[in-house]
């Protein structure tokens, strides 16, 4: 498939949906921007106030879409990480895990 054609996989945090081999690297958040307006995304963020913080901070409407993902090679992806790992069970709220804080990561499938 080509990967310019792909769209960029939005996830609440970094996984690897399928085997294969990953590069893991920041983005700043103008960069994700950017990405996302020229190759469009695909939401695979399956809570709330992930999506919410997400759509926030990409300046675009990042639907909640708990769906069943696998990235292609080639398939960028962009996966918002968390400062800190919140105790077993606890669900943040959009407040909570902008008081946490977090990173951007790229994710991008070699092969």
């Amino acid at each position: 498939m080509d990967e310019g054609k792909l769209p960029v996989a939005i996830f609440n945090g970094p996984i690897c949906t399928t085997n294969g081999l990953y590069r893991i690297s920041e983005i700043t958040i103008q960069e994700a921007q950017d990405l996302i307006k020229t190759h469009g995304f695909v939401s695979a963020v399956g809570h709330k106030a992930s999506a919410e913080v997400l759509s926030a901070v990409l300046k675009a409407q990042i639907p909640m879409n708990r769906i069943q993902f696998s990235q292609s090679v080639g398939q960028k992806a962009i996966a918002l990480m968390l400062n800190t790992r919140p105790p077993e069970g606890t669900v943040l709220s959009t407040k909570e895990m902008l008081a946490v804080g977090f990173t951007l990561k790229l994710m991008e499938r070699l092969e």
